[in-house]
């Protein structure tokens, strides 16, 4: 029995959308090292409750390109004063050589919600915190603190 009704999803079933093409916007646009063969990209997502200082200093093996969600991060990346970055603002920093001071909830009333993307080197932890000595060492990098 032919049946001559569009099927759910087949060609001719809707109109075709045009909102596509006033869809995007562009939070961010940054011009990342070179990414290696065989480098990892991971999607995560941090929460932090009212408060947290977050993640203590540490650098990532590769960029990471973030995007808040909800809340408010304090944001410090060597070289750089510390700055607010609330929900609906974006973050980037080039990973390698540069240690990430700060990336903890600077509210006490609210949680802190933020999305990342990462690019890792290929053999490389996402993630390594920093020890005391080298960030005794590196100190005059350190953007002073007002």
């Amino acid at each position: 029995m032919a049946n001559d009704e569009p099927t759910a999803g087949g060609a001719g079933s809707r109109p075709r959308s045009e909102a596509w093409k006033t869809a995007l916007t562009v939070l961010q646009s940054a011009k990342p090292p070179c990414v290696p063969e065989g480098a990892e990209a991971m999607t995560v997502l941090v929460e932090f409750p009212p408060g947290d200082p977050g993640t203590p200093p540490h650098r990532h093996s590769g960029p990471a390109f973030g995007y808040v969600l909800e809340g408010e991060m304090l944001f410090e990346l060597e070289g750089e004063p510390e700055r607010v970055i609330r929900a609906g603002e974006t973050f980037w920093e080039p990973g390698g050589d540069v240690i990430h001071y700060q990336d903890g909830n600077n509210r006490t009333d609210s949680r802190s919600r933020f999305l990342v993307t990462m690019l890792c080197a290929p053999g490389q932890p996402m993630l390594t915190l920093v020890d005391d000595e080298e960030l005794a060492r590196r100190q005059h990098l350190r953007v002073p603190r007002a």
